[in-house]
This record gives C-alpha cells, structure tokens and sequence, in this order.
C-alpha cells in the first residue's frame, strides 16, 4: 500500500487525520500533511477509511 496526498485539491476537513493520525497531519492552514507514504499493517483499515472519507478527494490509496 502507497498513499499520496493533494495538498492543492485539499479542503481541510481533517477526516485523514482522524481515521489514521499516525499517518496524516495538518499544517497551520489545515492542510494535509503526510506522515508515512507506505504505512504499515497496522494502519491499513485507517488509511483507507481516510481515503473513503475524504471530502475532496485529496487522499489516495494506491494497492500494490
């Protein structure tokens, strides 16, 4: 598993950052911020709620 982020496309809704904090931040401006590209086992179900729940579509999860 692989994830990126679209810190341009991102609103600020912080649905990243609550599904998977060790995997996702927010800067000052509320803007995604990623922690891990490649999570580990233990944060897979999280990461990809995070991307289910994103709003605008900035967090994306590639399965390798």
């Amino acid at each position: 598993m692989r994830v990126t982020v679209d810190r341009e496309q991102c609103v600020g809704a912080g649905q990243c950052v609550l599904n998977a904090p060790d995997v996702f931040d927010q800067d000052d401006d509320g803007v995604v911020v990623l922690l891990a590209k490649e999570p580990g086992d233990q944060d897979r179900d999280a990461v990809r709620a995070a991307g289910d729940l994103c709003p605008s579509r900035s967090v994306t999860v590639h399965e390798d």
